[in-house]
């Protein structure tokens, strides 16, 4: 079963959340590209509009915008994502992941680009009250 972190960076707050995604929900975000747009729902943030920003792999290499496809790749970079050259000019091979969502990724970034009606802290608590309720009667 696929299982995602996703991290949701609330634009008008400039906070930044934690959700895990798993299931059917999960499976509904394989093959989304970074820049998509995603309904909250399947983050469990319903109301929402989401737009996928980027993520990283289970070894910790990023997913570039850039690069089509799910593979990971060497490419030659001179600056940006998964590089920052500390002399100017300087480049260098570095491990990317493509810009397509796949089981093997583990974090997705996210921000909102509309909002709803009930604020996030409020959605995202529910959810950890439920969680910590489940913890309590297993033991």
């Amino acid at each position: 079963m696929v299982e995602f972190k996703v991290v949701v960076n609330d634009t008008k707050n400039g906070k930044s959340y934690n959700i895990q995604v798993s299931g059917h929900h999960a499976n509904s975000l394989i093959g989304k590209k970074i820049s998509d747009e995603v309904d909250g729902i399947f983050v469990s943030l319903p109301g929402y509009k989401l737009q996928i920003t980027g993520g990283t792999n289970k070894d910790g290499f990023p997913m570039r915008k850039d690069l089509p496809g799910t593979a990971r790749r060497r490419i030659l970079l001179s600056e940006g994502l998964g590089f920052k050259p500390k002399d100017s000019g300087k480049r260098k091979k570095k491990s990317i992941r493509g810009n397509t969502i796949n089981p093997d990724i583990v974090q997705i970034n996210m921000k909102v680009i509309k909002h709803s009606s009930k604020p996030i802290e409020d959605l995202v608590k529910v959810e950890k009250k439920e969680e910590g309720d489940k913890k309590e009667e297993q033991e």
